[in-house]
């Protein structure tokens, strides 16, 4: 059921109409910004679809989201540069859609019972506790992080199943046809040949060196490539289990009372594993299951309805969990089924469940005895973690009533760690050969948000519960690297932009010549100084996709070239140029190929229900009638790109 939106999210419209909880709760884990939406202050109104509002603070927790998922990839991404992108106007955009059409759809009578919101939210992975199985107190603990409320988490999933009962039958049934998709699988079996010469621009250096006042003026110029971004001094404090060591193991009394309290973990049981797949109307779901009863595989049959692998994989839930996610009537239904059986439609506010057991897993009952040292395990690590959440509760007590970061270090025997000045992806451009120790990663976005006179703060450094304890030091403002210490950098970056032109003016001459009837190999030994022999490249696109490698770029040009043309693309990084020769095209045919069409189509299909999805929340939309606040978008998007 969420399987089509992961696989879905290089949408940004599908991204849009998933609400921001789940968003977070799902797609990103539980390391979201602040308060997700039920407690902050609602700010002005951007937008109001009918007659309800959209206001700054739900934008602007959307956008602090984006901006931390993204740091994975740009670990020094900052939001202005992110607002600068595009980005912000997309993220009004998306808002704006995605509640015109739960308002819609609520509005047709369409809305998410107790039960369902209930099964949502137990099958969300962040909340599992240490069984693996839903625990309420490991959600509390984490809304309680995030500055949220039960109530508010349970709106938003509402929200979320209103709309995916919308989307779901638009998207999950398109099937492109054939004579849409041959043709662009034919093009996967395309064949294209060339040529492809280099002129690298180390042949052309040489030359006089430059005079002061060249190097001055390069230096004025390009001031930002010499200029150092803000650096920062961050000091730390680890700590963590060794901190608590000395906790009192768990007694015989608390391992017994333990075992007796999870019996039910410890008890007889019965693993299935499952498939499932979810139509629409009875009709189609009665004939999914006859088809399947008449033999043919229900992976097959799954195929053929348009349902890939991971969107039947249910896993092995148990019974208990499996009635929270879809009903109780379906999990009776799956577990009276025998071993490679199918049920018989099941129906809920979904649509038609047909579950397939693929296999059942008997497990015998376990005594104490057995398990005794699993428990006593299980409760030492409960009872240092509940000292370490202590001694985490004291610090940030302490630190809440005027403690300074020395006062806390003093107080706990803590050693302190101060960085040289780093940038926000923890180099120390002064220090070339100072390495960032590991820990210090996860620290630089919060020293990096922060001023040097806000508290210092507690934070998590990686698994196993460690901690450290943050101050930032000092802020070193971005600042020019003076000319008399940059000279020798400058120098070599003018000398290498004089290389890199005269190998601009050697390669376009042959491609003109190329261009004009002259063969490239004849082209490219007449250039001076002497160059290496053009080489032969080419292949066909499906290979060189499946090589999983990166494309090299001449061999990508070709594949938008007209055949007998000659074309001039630079080296990365200003290394010099490659003449890209496109001596001719051979066309594919994948009519034979029926395991590539349905490749290509199933590709097809998603674009086509993202389309469908668009069309649909476009047509919402129109119908409830938006009005936008353009002052306010403008005004929330300067505070964002500046920090406020």
């Amino acid at each position: 059921m969420i399987s089509f939106f992961r696989r879905a999210l290089s949408s940004w419209l599908v991204l849009g109409l998933l609400g921001l909880i789940m968003v977070a709760f799902i797609i990103t884990g539980v390391n979201t910004p602040g308060a997700l939406s039920g407690n902050t202050p609602t700010g002005e109104e951007i937008a109001r679809i009918g007659r309800e509002p959209i206001h700054s603070a739900e934008i602007s927790s959307r956008a602090q989201l984006e901006v931390q998922q993204a740091r994975q990839q740009q670990p020094d991404l900052t939001m202005a540069r992110y607002i600068a992108s595009g980005a912000y106007e997309r993220i009004v955009d998306q808002s704006i859609m995605g509640r015109a059409l739960e308002i819609w759809a609520r509005k047709q009578g369409i809305g998410a019972s107790d039960r369902v919101v209930d099964g949502e939210i137990a099958s969300i992975p962040a909340f599992s506790g240490p069984t693996g199985q839903f625990d309420p107190q490991v959600m509390n603990a984490i809304l309680a992080q995030q500055r949220t409320t039960e109530a508010q988490l349970r709106k938003d999933v509402a929200s979320d199943i209103v709309r995916r009962q919308v989307l779901i039958p638009v998207a999950s049934a398109v099937r492109a046809p054939n004579g849409l998709v041959t043709p662009y699988a034919s093009l996967l079996l395309e064949t294209r040949n060339g040529e492809v010469g280099l002129v690298p621009a180390q042949l052309m250096a040489g030359g006089p060196a430059p005079a002061p006042a060249e190097i001055s003026a390069w230096y004025n110029r390009n001031i930002q490539r010499y200029t150092l971004p803000e650096r920062r001094v961050i000091r730390y404090a680890l700590f963590g289990r060794d901190k608590v060591a000395g906790t009192t193991p768990p007694s015989e009394v608390e391992i017994a009372a333990a075992y007796k309290q999870d019996a039910a973990l410890y008890a007889a049981s019965e693993t299935r594993s499952l498939s499932q797949v979810i139509l629409p109307d009875e009709a189609a779901a009665k004939a999914f299951a006859a088809k399947v009863k008449a033999g043919t595989p229900f992976a097959t049959a799954a195929q053929a309805a348009g349902f890939g692998p991971s969107d039947i994989a249910l896993g092995s839930p148990t019974r208990q969990e499996l009635s929270r996610t879809a009903s109780p009537e379906v999990a009776a239904a799956a577990y009276a089924a025998p071993s490679g059986g199918t049920t018989n439609p099941v129906k809920t506010e979904l649509g038609w469940h047909i579950i397939h057991v693929d296999a059942i897993k008997a497990s015998p009952a376990r005594p104490l005895s057995a398990v005794r040292g699993e428990i006593a395990a299980r409760l030492a690590k409960k009872k240092a973690d509940d000292a370490l959440s202590a001694l985490v509760t004291r610090i940030e007590d302490a630190i809440g009533n005027g403690a300074t970061f020395d006062e806390v270090v003093q107080q706990q025997k803590l050693t302190i760690v101060t960085t040289p000045p780093v940038l926000a992806n923890g180099i120390a451009p002064d220090m070339p050969a100072w390495q960032p120790p590991a820990e210090l990663q996860p620290l630089l976005r919060t020293a990096f948000e922060g001023n040097p006179d806000d508290d210092p703060t507690v934070e998590t450094v990686g698994a196993d519960q460690r901690y450290a304890l943050l101050d930032l030091s000092q802020v070193l403002p971005a600042a020019p690297i003076p000319l008399a210490k940059a000279r020798d950098a400058v120098a070599r970056d003018l000398l290498a932009k004089r290389a890199f032109d005269r190998a601009r003016a050697v390669a376009q001459a042959i491609v003109a010549k190329a261009n004009a009837g002259m063969p490239l190999a004849k082209a490219i030994k007449e250039a001076d100084p002497k160059l290496p022999a053009p080489q032969p490249a080419g292949g066909r696109q499906i290979d060189i996709a499946r090589s999983g490698q990166q494309v090299p770029p001449p061999l990508a040009r070709m594949f938008s070239m007209t055949p007998g043309k000659t074309e001039l693309i630079p080296v990365p990084g200003d290394q010099g140029f490659y003449i890209v020769r496109l001596a001719g095209v051979v066309q594919g045919d994948a009519s034979k190929m029926p395991q590539l069409i349905e490749m290509t189509r199933r590709e097809f299909s998603q674009s086509v229900a993202e389309e469908y999805v668009g069309q649909f929340a476009n047509a919402a939309r129109a119908k409830l009638g938006v009005k936008r606040n353009e002052a306010a978008i403008a005004k929330l998007r300067s505070q964002l790109a500046s920090g406020q």
